[in-house]
């Protein structure tokens, strides 16, 4: 199985990624902790290409792919914004008091959570996330 979607970096193209998802989840029978766990993390990390990715105002493409092999649930994520490594930003210490707690960084430690592997590169311009996740026998 394989899938792609292309959207904009625009808040409500969010819909659309929810969609993708789901559609991959109900060809694969996945279930619906996992499935709510996959749109947690594309949600996470389409929006930050939408929020942080591109300066005010600019229009781009962003695109998301997806891939089952029979075991390994893989989506990549493709953007040309600023180069950011999200796999390189320091997990947040979640023992402190939120209150006591820098803002951000916390849905990129909840995707590296939930997914059995994030990676990242810049290739030719662009930025290029792959983040897969083992998927067990139904």
């Amino acid at each position: 199985m394989k899938k792609e979607l292309k959207l904009k970096n625009q808040v409500d193209e969010l819909l659309l990624v929810n969609q993708f998802v789901d559609e991959i989840g109900e060809e694969l029978g996945l279930d619906m902790e996992l499935l709510m766990n996959l749109n947690l993390v594309m949600e996470e990390m389409v929006s930050n290409v939408i929020f942080y990715a591109y300066p005010e105002g600019t229009i781009a493409d962003i695109e998301l792919s997806a891939e089952y092999d029979g075991k390994t649930l893989t989506f990549m994520l493709s953007d040309q914004g600023k180069a950011f490594d999200p796999t390189q930003k320091e997990d947040p210490d979640i023992d402190l008091n939120p209150s006591e707690r820098q803002i951000g960084g916390l849905g990129i430690y909840i995707v590296k959570n939930i997914m059995n592997e994030v990676t990242y590169q810049r290739l030719e311009g662009k930025n290029l996330l792959t983040m897969t996740k083992d998927i067990e026998n139904k």
